[in-house]
């Protein structure tokens, strides 16, 4: 017998099925609710809200757990490899050694952009936020391909995605090189992912990048980590506008203009503006944290606790580990990254963030590791886009394989005037 949960409303009873996860999680189907009772939900900010059924991402904020198709993501922060973790996402397993190498071959073929692409770079001005590029690019890119206007169609849906995770760090570099009035560097064949990513950042004509591995490695593991992160913002912004049967690229646009937000994607950048901020006041961290148990006194300590985690961020354990390995093999020092764990180990022993359980989350060492890698403070949040992307089109296609699926239409409740009447305009006060 199905569970059911009964409401009782001005005297009468209503029943709404129960609906478990594969991870026992529980919530009210109330998909029926207003046609059987005239009332709806109200829930700001969506925290109790289910939006959909989804197979890609798991999170116990409780537990600090994370997992990727039930893949824990410590695992795949050790053994796998960002282009390995983004086909995982997308078609829910891990690829063969010939899936593999179909799908990066995939992504080659496709990490150029239209050459006609390039006018629309000159258009913006050097002030141009990377963030604000990467949207309006990844829009007009759409349009070179005849084929992606309209809903994806299975057999290209291949080819779409491919070309979106493979072009977006091509946009992204050449927005970088557009904002410091460098010239573009092209993507090289021969080059994995990551590393050609940061070819086309940081190369020059006659004098290519030097591409450690360590570099590599850290930067790959940040795109990695920020690979899918259930519902959030973004996520379901794309879901939101994939609901319309808009085309990949247009809902990939939106993710971005969502991401783009200082609560969102922004955070981590957030964060180093803080460190700085304390080391250029010549505070050790001491001050600061005094201050911000301070309700009255403005500070806040970013890149501390977080919407679903109630214990330590998994993904902050690794990236914290991993901040340390790099910084030891450039033989760096970095000022911003000692107060960083004075904060943490003050935060972490101090009752006011335990019992409020202000853990840090994944953006409180990403910066630091960005800002290792030379990567400016203005291109953290498409760093972040890059890394999301596998996400968004996993998301994309369980709306584009949903044969029930309707065009998202939240409800709300009115709070406005009642009816009233229109006042000529010699006649109002």
């Amino acid at each position: 017998m199905s569970k059911a949960a009964k409401l009782e409303l001005d005297g009468k009873s209503y029943e709404f099925p129960i609906v478990e996860g594969s991870e026992q999680e529980k919530a009210l189907d109330i998909s029926a609710l207003r046609n059987a009772t005239g009332h709806i939900t109200l829930d700001d900010g969506y925290g109790n809200t289910g939006s959909c059924l989804s197979a890609i991402t798991f999170i116990d904020g409780e537990q600090g757990i994370l997992r990727y198709r039930g893949i824990p993501i410590e695992q795949l922060a050790e053994q796998s490899t960002f282009v390995e973790t983004a086909y995982l996402i997308i078609y829910g397993e891990l690829p063969s050694r010939e899936q593999l190498r179909r799908f990066s071959d995939l992504l080659t073929q496709n990490q150029n952009l239209h050459e006609d692409m390039r006018h629309h770079f000159e258009g913006f001005p050097a002030t141009a936020h990377p963030m604000a590029i990467l949207s309006a690019m990844i829009n007009a890119s759409s349009c070179f391909y005849p084929g992606l206007m309209g809903r994806a169609n299975s057999g290209r849906f291949d080819v779409h995605a491919a070309r979106l995770i493979s072009q977006v760090r091509t946009i992204a570099a050449f927005s970088y090189r557009k904002s410091r009035g460098l010239p573009i560097v092209y993507p090289k064949p021969a080059y994995k992912y990551t590393a050609n990513f940061l070819h086309m950042l940081f190369s020059e004509p006659y004098q290519e990048y030097e591409l450690k591995p360590e570099v590599v490695k850290a930067l790959d593991l940040i795109f990695l980590l920020h690979a899918d992160h259930e519902q959030n913002c973004s996520t379901a912004t794309v879901r939101m506008v994939a609901s319309s049967q808009a085309n990949l690229f247009a809902c990939a646009a939106a993710g971005v203009c969502a991401l783009w937000g200082p609560l969102h994607g922004g955070a981590n950048q957030a964060v180093v503006e803080m460190l700085d901020a304390i080391h250029r006041s010549g505070d050790d961290g001491s001050k600061f944290i005094t201050a911000a148990k301070d309700k009255d006194s403005g500070k806040r300590l970013m890149g501390f606790g977080h919407r679903i985690y109630k214990n330590y961020d998994p993904r902050a354990k690794i990236i914290k580990a991993a901040c340390d390995r790099l910084l030891a093999a450039l033989h760096a020092s970095d000022p911003l990254l000692d107060i960083a764990k004075r904060l943490e180990e003050t935060a972490l022993n101090d009752s006011y963030f335990v019992e409020r359980k202000l853990y840090p989350n994944v953006d409180f060492y990403s910066g630091i590791i960005m800002r290792a890698l030379g990567i400016p403070l203005e291109m953290f949040t498409v760093i972040f886009a890059i890394g999301r992307m596998p996400g968004w089109i996993a998301n994309f296609k369980e709306i584009l394989h949903d044969r029930n699926s309707r065009i998202y239409r939240p409800r709300q409740i009115y709070t406005g005037p009642t009816l009233r009447s229109y006042v000529p305009l010699d006649q109002r006060a």
